[in-house]
């Protein structure tokens, strides 16, 4: 009765400092914020690519992506990132959730 709830997770989970790291590594990682537009003009982390999960064009954007990438997904506090990797990896996506979202990201940020 208790695994009628549970869904295994179709995605992997690394903090803000590992996501630096990786993304300092892996020059072919996409990344992708999910945030509100508004959120994103405030500032994002370098070369992310832009989907609002709350606007009715994200489907659409998602389909403008690499498949042959892994995407490593923010969002600010990491609840929608988690939610998009979900979504992601559904359609055949690898992804990454950054626990904590850009809150807890210590590097550069474009404003």
């Amino acid at each position: 009765m208790f695994g009628l709830f549970s869904r295994t997770k179709n995605y992997e989970d690394i903090s803000a400092a590992e996501a630096e790291q990786l993304i300092a590594t892996d020059k072919s990682i996409g990344i992708l914020d999910v945030r509100t537009q508004g959120e994103f003009r405030g500032g994002y982390i370098p070369k992310a690519v832009h989907a609002d999960i709350s606007s009715s064009s994200f489907m659409n954007k998602l389909d403008q992506l690499d498949k042959s990438k892994t995407w490593l997904v923010y969002c600010l506090s990491g609840g929608r990132s988690a939610r998009a990797c979900s979504i992601m990896a559904e359609r055949g996506f690898k992804t990454i959730n950054m626990r904590g979202g850009i809150s807890s990201w210590s590097g550069k940020v474009i404003r």
